[in-house]
């Protein structure tokens, strides 16, 4: 079994426990009944710079804790002010230390997007995230089906939130492309094993058609970093440990959000 899979094992588990709490047909009404998401997707098509998708995370399986973040809308706060285009905040309760209730506490204090980092894996985590207030989601696919995979974008679309569809392989970016997916991630890490490379996830940036929104995600230290996914064509980044572990998050945001769109060559 991989990690990836022993993740989704986890979050299986606990997802039964939040529908013991709250029903199905309760958390699809609150979704529904919902404020109108926040689109970030005009917000990263009207900037010459790379868009920051900032991010609330304590802890990782590779790293494990990284910051504790006793008060994630603060964190969020400080992104905002450093011009962060939106909030990723990590929900996953067993190996990122995250929760819904950081998910509220962040969409309560800023007014930029904000996406559920999560490993979706049912349509309850969809009306979940949205019902919390989420704008955006996080599809990842290699721990989907194809089926599953169209299934969930189009129920989160309907919802109206956007969704980032997450990819580490060539094989994986053209099945995130034919999702129809306006916001294809492209991930230096290998989820299943735990490996970054950088340079690996560059080079798939190239594979993503201009009109679609590329985003770099995982393997970013320092501004050089976010240069090199810039220079891939990146149209935005996202950043967790870099940023959590930064004695001034704002100022750290500010200088990632500094560095150009530099555009791509169509595949």
């Amino acid at each position: 079994m991989s990690i990836l899979d022993e993740i989704i094992t986890g979050v299986r588990e606990d997802l039964e426990r939040r529908k013991s709490d709250v029903c199905p047909a309760d958390i699809e009404h609150l979704a529904r009944e919902a404020a109108p998401a926040i689109d970030v997707v005009e917000r990263l098509r009207s900037h010459a710079t790379l868009g920051l998708f900032a991010e609330v995370k304590r802890s990782s399986p590779s790293k494990g804790a990284l910051a504790d973040i006793p008060h994630p809308a603060l964190l969020a706060d400080a992104y905002e002010s450093g011009g962060a285009t939106a909030i990723s905040v990590l929900t996953e309760e067993r190996r990122f230390a995250g929760s819904l209730a950081d998910l509220d506490a962040v969409r309560s204090r800023v007014e930029i997007p904000v996406l559920r980092k999560d490993f979706m894996v049912e349509d309850y985590q969809i009306f979940e995230a949205r019902a919390h207030g989420a704008d955006i989601v996080l599809l990842i696919v290699a721990a989907l089906s194809d089926l599953q995979l169209q299934h969930l974008y189009a129920l989160a679309r309907s919802l109206d939130m956007r969704v980032l569809v997450e990819a580490h392989t060539p094989e994986e970016v053209d099945r995130a492309l034919a999702s129809k997916a306006e916001l294809i991630g492209v991930n230096a890490r290998n989820l299943k094993t735990l490996e970054v490379d950088l340079d690996y996830a560059c080079s798939l940036l190239g594979e993503i058609p201009e009109e679609r929104l590329a985003v770099g995600e995982s393997a970013v230290a320092t501004l050089a970093d976010v240069e090199a996914y810039a220079r891939a064509g990146a149209d935005a980044v996202l950043v967790g440990e870099a940023l959590v572990r930064h004695a001034e998050p704002t100022k750290a945001a500010r200088d990632f959000r500094s560095v150009k769109r530099q555009g791509r060559a169509r595949s």
